[in-house]
């Protein structure tokens, strides 16, 4: 585990501490397995707050998994989702998500808001694969990584986790729009699922810490 102080905590995971600043490119087939890893790793501590911008499901959905993966996780999270209505000021809603570049300014305005609370974040988005398919041009989210979601974490002491799920049907090939943007990211992490409840995490990246490693879902 890493010593220094600003590193981000990831004892749900048999991986180092993530330093603050480095960008995650979460990869999986499974969506279950993927949604955990993900969990696991933008799940607040409490001295922090959680961004996520979810495109396959609800506020309180998002809300439950930060929970299952550390204790009381949920209610530091502030969530911008596609799925359900808005509640409360922890939860809001996109109009449309094929507007990419509001999405980026909600969700950046979001990072800003969470800040005025607590400095430390982890900033998600579970499915960008879902973005791709809403949208006619792959580069147009290749630019919202970059101006957005990535330029935040440059910003603030932050990190930041991007699930792609490589099952989903989209008009570009997949691996290679994994490919494009991997080189955007500091850490590629590959979930394989192993069984019901197990899977294998490949690991690229991540210093100190050395794939595949096995984790119980």
């Amino acid at each position: 585990m890493s010593l220094r102080s600003d590193a981000f905590e990831t004892a749900q995971l048999p991986i180092d501490d993530i330093e603050s600043g480095q960008s995650i490119l979460l990869v999986g087939d499974d969506t279950t397995a993927l949604k955990t890893v993900f969990a696991r790793l933008v799940a607040a501590d409490a001295d922090e707050r959680s961004v996520v911008l979810a495109t396959n499901a609800g506020g309180r959905s998002i809300q439950r998994l930060l929970d299952d993966a550390r204790d009381g996780a949920g209610s530091r999270a502030s969530i911008l989702t596609a799925e359900g209505p808005g509640r409360g000021a922890d939860v809001s809603t996109i109009d449309d998500l094929k507007d990419i570049t509001q999405v980026g300014m909600q969700f950046s305005n979001l990072v800003g808001t969470s800040q005025q609370s607590t400095a430390r974040f982890r900033s998600g988005i579970f499915l960008c694969s879902t973005i791709v398919s809403e949208l006619d041009d792959t580069r147009s989210v290749y630019r919202f990584l970059n101006s957005n979601f990535l330029t935040e974490l440059r910003r603030g002491d932050g990190i930041g986790v991007v699930a792609i799920d490589r099952s989903a049907e989209l008009e570009t090939d997949v691996d290679s729009m994994v490919t494009g943007m991997e080189t955007s990211f500091n850490i590629r992490i590959d979930v394989e699922q192993t069984g019901p409840q197990t899977a294998t995490l490949h690991l690229s990246g991540v210093p100190g810490s050395e794939g595949p490693v096995d984790i119980t879902l």
